[in-house]
């Protein structure tokens, strides 16, 4: 009986021995660059779907940067994410479909020679309208050669055509290309050779191999410090070369060369559309061969690297990390909802939020005050009416209206008896129109 983890690892080491270092083509989908610098893809095609990641230090080497869509060609092992159960492609090399270490070699010195001004269009050349003699720099042997003499001779029979021989391709051949234009830019100087107007350097076409002596350095300066009008014609109108970029004209061809001394549109178009056919035919050649070449090497690799362990670590330690930010992120949210609560409750503690409240209760209880004020105040209205009535009643000018009258003796004291009143005194009597004194006798 077998654990998930040991079936797991059984299967990773079968399919890393059978696919240790395979090539694939397809379309990238769902492109994740990591922060850690690691980044994972998907490679799909019509029916089929691979899960994919590029460490952060073979992503280093990418000549181009990644993207969802884009048809790529990669090289890697496939192996087993043990954590996910899940298999996948683990790229060591990235590149667009037919992009190859020769164009790395041509987009870098491309751009180093760019970048010091041999491409600036402010310093090329005008190529003469009519020149007198024009210099070939070619192989003398070649089809480009003699294509060149013929168009040339019937477009131009006034014209001197000097053929500098030089080797186009292998070893030694940038060199030669290099020191002929370089002898070729002092014909003012040397009488040995005829005034030039203008220099045809090229070939006719062939693999990015067979083209690569016109991408070379030594060559391009020497095209650049000519003095000579120079037209490049390498290779069919789909080749670039860098002395393309370099010469004061591209031309397509190195017939394209010769028709633009001497121009005939039709005989163009046929020597285009026959370099087209040609040049199928040599890439699709060139890319069999390759194939081959790179199947051959990938059988004969090693089936496992050392670093596959470090690279898994590498992938849970990414997982990790998500799963860390997305628990950080979590919590924050907590965090968030919790100060939101607590900002809730701080407005309904806020002290201008309580004494607006209070204002409103004592306004309530003011209105009720005034209320109660005005009803008291009624209420002893009425009493104070009701008891002034009553002390009319009672009062003693009622009784004096009413034939009541009031004495007193000579000392203020109210005569309530008879005994109180003795003889000879003197008495005063109040009755309701006012008083009169009496004696007693």
């Amino acid at each position: 009986m077998l654990s998930v983890t040991e079936l797991t690892r059984e299967i990773r080491e079968s399919l890393e021995g059978r696919f240790g270092d395979v090539w694939v083509e397809g379309e990238i989908s769902n492109y994740r660059p990591h922060s850690s610098g690691h980044h994972y893809f998907t490679l799909k095609d019509a029916k089929a779907q691979l899960s994919a990641v590029m460490f952060r230090g073979q992503a280093r080497s990418l000549p181009m940067p990644l993207r969802d869509g884009m048809l790529v060609q990669a090289r890697g092992d496939i192996s087993v994410y043990e954590a996910r159960g899940q298999y996948q492609l683990i790229a060591r090399w990235i590149q667009p479909k037919g992009f190859g270490e020769l164009q790395a070699k041509f987009e870098a010195l491309k751009r180093q020679l760019e970048s010091e001004g041999l491409f600036d269009p402010a310093r090329k050349k005008p190529i003469p309208t009519f020149p007198r003699t024009i210099a070939l720099v070619t192989s003398p042997t070649g089809a480009a050669i003699r294509d060149m003499i013929n168009i040339l001779s019937r477009r131009a029979p006034w014209l001197r055509i000097l053929v500098w021989p030089v080797r186009v391709q292998g070893e030694g051949a940038a060199k030669e290309i290099a020191a002929a234009l370089n002898h070729l830019a002092d014909s003012e100087t040397d009488p040995a050779l005829p005034r030039i107007d203008t220099i045809i350097v090229g070939r006719g076409g062939g693999s990015i191999e067979d083209l690569w002596s016109f991408n070379e350095e030594i060559v391009a300066r020497a095209i650049h410090a000519c003095p000579i009008p120079v037209i490049s014609a390498v290779g069919h109108e789909i080749d670039f070369t860098i002395s393309d970029f370099v010469a004061d004209l591209r031309a397509p061809t190195p017939s394209a060369a010769a028709e633009l001394v001497a121009p005939d549109g039709a005989e163009l178009r046929r020597s285009l559309e026959m370099s087209a056919q040609r040049l199928d035919r040599t890439i699709e050649r060139a890319l069999e061969s390759w194939r081959s070449h790179l199947d051959y090497h990938r059988r004969s690799l090693a089936q496992n690297e050392p670093t596959r362990v470090i690279q898994d670590h590498l992938q849970d330690c990414d997982a990790t990390r998500d799963r860390m930010e997305e628990a950080v992120d979590d919590r924050l949210a907590r965090l968030a909802e919790r100060v939101e609560q607590l900002r809730r409750i701080l407005d309904t503690k806020h002290p201008g939020n309580l004494l607006a409240g209070e204002s409103v209760r004592l306004e309530e209880w003011r209105t009720r005050l005034d209320r109660i004020v005005e009803d008291r105040q009624r209420h002893l209205s009425d009493e104070l009416s009701h008891a002034r009535k009553l002390l009319e009643i009672l009062s003693p000018k009622s009784a004096f209206q009413r034939g009541f009258s009031l004495t007193r003796d000579a000392e203020g004291k109210v005569i309530s008896r008879v005994a109180q009143a003795k003889a000879g005194s003197k008495l005063k009597t109040r009755v309701a129109d006012g008083e009169f004194e009496s004696v007693v006798s």
